[in-house]
């Protein structure tokens, strides 16, 4: 199981999700930033994301963990956005931008994995953790349909939309998911391998029954 750990300078900052600390230095401060003021830190709410980011100042390390066994994966904006799933966040330079973008219902609905995008900009790197392994794929004005369930992250400016799998049976019954998301233009796109879905239902396999 991977982690990040951030080895800071003196007065150096990053931004970093709170719930996936694991340990820092002493050295290291941390304060809660409303960036974007009260209304980005309240959409942050909205999609299930922390509501304060947290500012870590060093000198000092600081480590941080996705909740479950996958891979973390860095991905520089250099000036470009980027939409991301809002529970992969981890943390990221402090030139970034973190927004709420408010996704496809559709998706959050059935897709299984939320109903928003976080939306990162700027200059500098973004780290993010997911389920699984990480593929990058990139769409020279191609399309791809991805189970809504594995994506990760795209590149902001291509253009996605939702398709339904199958019919009403297939939706109800089918293992393949219910909705694809499905991403065209030309960038880059960012699938993970598994999700918080797919090991779930494969715990709860194991879990006893009731009588």
């Amino acid at each position: 199981m991977q982690y990040l750990l951030a080895e800071l300078n003196n007065e150096e900052e990053i931004y970093v999700d709170g719930s996936h600390i694991i340990y820092k230095d002493s050295s290291v401060s941390l304060n809660a930033k409303m960036q974007g003021g009260f209304l980005g830190a309240l959409k942050r709410e909205i999609t299930g994301s922390t509501f304060f980011l947290l500012e870590a100042k060093g000198p000092g390390k600081i480590a941080l963990s996705s909740p479950l066994a996958g891979k973390i994966v860095k991905i520089d904006l250099n000036g470009r956005g980027l939409l991301v799933e809002h529970t992969s966040f981890l943390a990221c330079d402090k030139s970034i931008n973190y927004n709420a973008k408010l996704g496809s219902l559709t998706a959050g609905l059935f897709g299984g994995e939320g109903i928003f995008l976080a939306k990162l900009e700027g200059i500098g790197s973004a780290f993010l953790h997911a389920v699984g392994q990480v593929n990058q794929i990139h769409l020279n004005n191609g399309e791809l349909h991805i189970e809504a369930s594995h994506l990760l992250a795209f590149d902001e400016g291509l253009q996605y939309g939702i398709s339904r799998v199958g019919n009403l049976k297939t939706m109800l019954f089918g293992d393949e998911g219910l909705f694809f998301v499905n991403i065209k233009g030309e960038g880059n796109v960012y699938i993970k391998s598994s999700s918080r879905r797919d090991v779930a239902l494969s715990i709860a396999k194991y879990l006893p029954r009731r009588q």
